[in-house]
This record gives C-alpha cells, sequence and structure tokens, in this order.
C-alpha cells in the first residue's frame, strides 16, 4: 500500500506555451498558477479558478527526450495522435461549448447525453483533445445498447 493522497499535476505536450496560455487561459478562463524560467525549461502551469489540481504546458524538449524524440513528438501532437489530455467538468456542458465556439475553438463533438452526464469534445490549437462533461446527477446504466450509441456518438464507429 503507498501513502499517495493526490494527483497534483499532469501534463499535456503544446508546441508554443505562449499560444497554450492564449487558448488555456483567454478563451477556456483557467488561470495560471506557475510561470518559472529554470533556465533548461519553462515550468508553465494552469488550473481551473479554485482548483488545486495543475496541468503542465509542456514543450517537447528540454531536459526530457533526445532532440529526435522531441521531434517525433511534435509530429505525433499535430496530428491529434496523443490521445485524450484531459476532462473538464462543467455544470452546463452545451452552454459552455456555445460560449467556447464562439470564442473560436475547435469543437470536435456537439454535446452528446450519455449514461454518465453530457459530454462534449474541444481540441487545442496543439491536437490535444479534451472533453467537456456535465456529470450526471445518478449515473446511467451501460446496456449493450447505450455502449452501442456510446461507440457511435463518441467514437464514431459502431458493430
Amino acid at each position: 500500500m503507498t501513502n499517495f493522497n493526490a494527483i497534483s499535476h499532469s501534463a499535456i505536450y503544446v508546441t508554443d506555451q505562449d499560444a497554450a496560455l492564449e487558448f488555456y487561459v483567454g478563451k477556456l478562463g483557467m488561470e495560471v498558477s506557475a510561470d518559472v524560467d529554470l533556465g533548461v525549461m519553462r515550468w508553465l502551469t494552469i488550473c481551473v479558478p479554485g482548483d488545486d489540481r495543475h496541468v503542465l504546458l509542456e514543450t517537447p524538449g528540454g531536459p526530457g527526450p533526445s532532440a529526435e524524440a522531441a521531434d517525433q513528438l511534435r509530429d505525433l501532437l499535430s496530428k491529434g495522435a496523443l490521445g485524450m489530455a484531459f476532462i473538464l467538468t462543467t455544470d452546463d456542458c452545451r452552454r459552455t461549448i456555445a460560449e467556447l465556439e464562439s470564442k473560436g475553438v475547435e469543437v470536435t463533438q456537439q454535446p452528446t447525453e450519455q449514461p454518465y452526464g453530457i459530454d462534449a469534445g474541444i481540441r487545442d490549437p496543439f491536437g490535444n483533445y479534451l472533453r467537456i462533461t456535465q456529470p450526471a446527477a445518478v449515473m446511467g446504466e451501460f446496456t449493450p445498447e447505450v455502449l452501442e450509441k456510446y461507440k457511435a456518438d463518441t467514437m464514431g464507429m459502431s458493430d
């Protein structure tokens, strides 16, 4: 048994930290929780106002991966191939998506009712996919029919 008590930080790759601030702070309404020049890298974190979980906006390179690996990461990122970055919750998914669309945010999936709530998808300027979810008051049941609808609505696939 470990003594972990929280996940305090997670990280996503971006190719331009200043452009990332324009998107995450300017369009999504998050706030900067740290912006420190460490010499070998810029430690730039954001958070939802009032939340103590932070997201590091990390550029490929720096003290981590090799130059070759950093190039590969940038390529995968630009193709949207790194998967979902994180899920943001909201009290009104439809209103939130409408506001984000009015700010020019790319919506990859319009709000859709799911057993777990109302869910939508957006993409940041770098290729990261984000989910916007309005959690259900009570979790619905994942029947075979519901799972088939989920696959069709969310992943564009069905049996």
